[in-house]
């Protein structure tokens, strides 16, 4: 995940930083069927983030105008409605020919079993200690379902490559 991207506020965030880690990134929008995942997104966040696990949303408008508000009203709505303290990126495209070079390596043909363009809202891609696609989930799967948390649990055990970054020095 060698990606520069935005985080909501506007700064720059370099991806490298959480190498080591686990990670989850979800296509994330305020309007929406699944923002009640937000909830149990915190929750497992606050479960596992100790022990190297991140979660970064990634604000989308793409999927029925359902993301309209500004970085400041994205970040409002999260903190008060969800008590969401995951990162929050800048608002991207997820599909077409303006998605996030991200997304388009996410899925690329050959990263997942599920291969293809980002469906909706709150579609979701375990990303291992290495840096690779472990599993991809589809905006249906609640990131607290047996499925999630067993894939999560699974990468949290694996051991971090040795040109891992110290997990602590990406907090």
């Amino acid at each position: 995940m060698d990606h520069k991207v935005q985080s909501l506020d506007g700064a720059e965030v370099d991806l490298a930083q959480y190498r080591g880690k686990v990670v989850l990134i979800v296509n994330v929008a305020s309007q929406c069927g699944f923002t009640k995942q937000y909830k149990p997104l915190e929750e497992i966040y606050e479960k596992y983030r100790d022990r190297g696990f991140v979660i970064l949303g990634f604000p989308c408008n793409q999927f029925g105008g359902q993301e309209p508000g500004s970085p400041a009203e994205i970040a409002a709505f999260c903190e008060k409605n969800y008590g969401v303290e995951f990162p929050l990126m800048g608002k991207i495209e997820v599909k077409g020919p303006n998605a996030s070079p991200l997304y388009e390596e996410l899925t690329a043909e050959g990263t997942t079993d599920d291969p293809g363009p980002v469906k909706w809202n709150f579609e979701k891609f375990l990303v291992g200690r290495d840096g690779r696609v472990i599993e991809r989930f589809r905006s249906q799967a609640s990131p607290d379902s047996k499925a999630v948390v067993s894939a999560i649990e699974k990468a949290l055990k694996a051991e971090a490559p040795a040109d891992a970054a110290d997990p602590a020095a990406a907090e």
